[in-house]
């Protein structure tokens, strides 16, 4: 579980910028099959974010079909309109260039112009684009849980070692 810094990319590719993976250790980076993230948090966001090398826990923790909810805390432009929370949380809300519309997310106003966001699923920038679609700009975004993981106190840039067993009982 790493605490994401901003301007840090989920990408092995270095042509895409300096990547979450810089911050592990050398024997990690190494790893056959190799260390990937658990979805991805833009480079701008922050926040928390799974690593791991099992391919099965990665299709466990990002199917949509597992429901697996991630909450994000967002600073916006301004206050969400008075319908955001009926919206975003009626399966209505489709965003721009698709078909379908996204599953229902739970909104919840945690301050002057801020927000909190609860996602069962991870579409390409969904949570940037879910809030445009209700008129604010989202300034920054950080996802503070994951499942039922929280990011705590945990410092930005640094990370903690979850035995696997935790994941077994899930």
């Amino acid at each position: 579980l790493l605490n994401k810094p901003a301007g840090l990319v989920c990408s092995h590719n270095p042509a895409e910028g300096p990547s979450v993976y810089g911050l592990l250790p050398d024997r990690w980076r190494r790893r056959n099959p190799p260390v990937t993230s658990v979805g991805r948090l833009d480079k701008e966001t922050t926040g928390l974010l799974l690593l791991t090398d099992c391919s099965a826990l990665v299709h466990r923790l990002t199917s949509p079909r597992h429901k697996v909810p991630k909450t994000y805390r967002a600073c916006l432009d301004r206050d969400p309109p008075g319908d955001a929370e009926d919206m975003l949380g009626s399966g209505r809300c489709t965003l721009p260039g698709e078909d379908r519309p996204c599953a229902p997310a739970t909104l919840r106003r945690i301050g002057p112009r801020q927000a909190e966001i609860v996602l069962t699923e991870g579409r390409y920038h969904q949570v940037r684009r879910m809030f445009e679609a209700v008129g604010c700009v989202v300034h920054e975004l950080h996802r503070v849980r994951f499942g039922d993981l929280e990011l705590g106190t945990l410092t930005q840039g640094t990370w903690i070692e979850l035995p696997i067993t935790y994941f077994s009982n899930k």
